[in-house]
């Protein structure tokens, strides 16, 4: 029998982005089906329909569900559009030359839709929901797409692609895997690299444990972490575009991190210009490194007897 419940698992199977699987969603494609409570979804026909004469009358109606007159465009903006980008309505099918501001504007449910619609409670139903996507595509895979495209991607040496959020200090991150990684570090292994939308994007917990970096949830590594295991070098990068050099306090909170740890800690603060790196330059701890992408084929290292005398 027709209801709410039924109506949003019908738009999952479309599929509708979880933001359109609301109940408002779900009682405009009752509404768009003309489908009263208890109904059979067979009963489901296609019809002219405008937004608030017909669909929001209908909930009302039928629904007990009583929207304001104001709330037309929320119908209009976040429901219909998306149905008919999701080719699940139609938009003016009964009179396509209607101008845009026409009173008599209307949407319709699709043939292909209602077909799944009216399967919906039968053996038949994943079948036709499956042609549907198969014939129309998945609005949430093409919302998606759109998504990783707005993302900055980034690829490690052993070849694993991740996407990150877009933003200053995730292309920062980038540039540290592609130029410094590939010149300081070849062939390090990413143990650990974070995004600014997920801190755990990336994290080899096996590696990790097998260098002996035991991580509990009350500590915080680095932006990135790479292990060299030809020299057996452990690389612990921040990568700073407002805060969070490698300071003495930070280098103490690491080596505590490390204590189980046999493999050489190289402490690095990774900056995207010579301008970034002066605003931090008095709190970099000594005996750390600092890398600039404006420069990636030199380091700064701090303290210098380790490397002293002539060339």
């Amino acid at each position: 029998m027709a209801d709410i419940k039924g109506a949003q698992e019908i738009l999952k199977s479309l599929g509708l982005p979880p933001q359109q699987q609301n109940e408002i969603s779900a009682l405009t494609l009752l509404a768009l089906c003309a489908l009263k409570p208890n109904d059979t979804w067979s009963k489901a026909v296609r019809y002219r329909a405008t937004i608030s004469k017909t669909i929001m009358a209908f909930i009302r109606k039928e629904y007990n569900k009583d929207y304001a007159e104001n709330t037309r465009e929320t119908f209009r903006r976040q429901v219909l559009h998306q149905f008919v980008q999701a080719c699940i309505a139609e938009y003016n099918p009964f009179d396509p030359g209607l101008p845009t501001n026409s009173p008599n504007t209307h949407y319709a449910i699709s043939e292909e839709a209602l077909k799944v619609v009216q399967s919906y409670g039968t053996k038949r139903f994943q079948i036709v929901a499956g042609q549907f996507t198969a014939k129309c595509g998945s609005l949430s895979d093409r919302y998606e797409q759109r998504r990783i495209r707005k993302r900055i991607p980034v690829i490690f040496p052993d070849g694993t692609e991740l996407y990150l959020s877009p933003g200053k200090h995730n292309r920062l991150q980038v540039e540290v895997i592609n130029e410094f990684a590939s010149k300081f570090a070849p062939g390090a292994r990413v143990l650990y690299f974070g995004d600014t939308a997920n801190k755990n994007l990336h994290t080899d917990e096996i590696g990790l444990r097998n260098i002996g970096l035991i991580i509990t949830e009350h500590d915080k590594l680095p932006d990135i972490v790479l292990y060299d295991k030809k020299n057996n070098w452990l690389f612990l990068i921040e990568v700073v575009t407002s805060h969070g050099p490698m300071t003495p306090k930070r280098i103490v909170e690491l080596q505590k991190m490390l204590a189980r740890s046999k493999a050489g800690a190289v402490f690095v603060t990774a900056f995207s210009d010579m301008s970034e790196f002066r605003k931090h330059l008095r709190n970099i701890a000594w005996e750390t490194e600092v890398w600039i992408a404006d420069m990636p084929d030199h380091l700064i290292h701090f303290n210098g007897d380790k490397f002293f005398g002539p060339r």
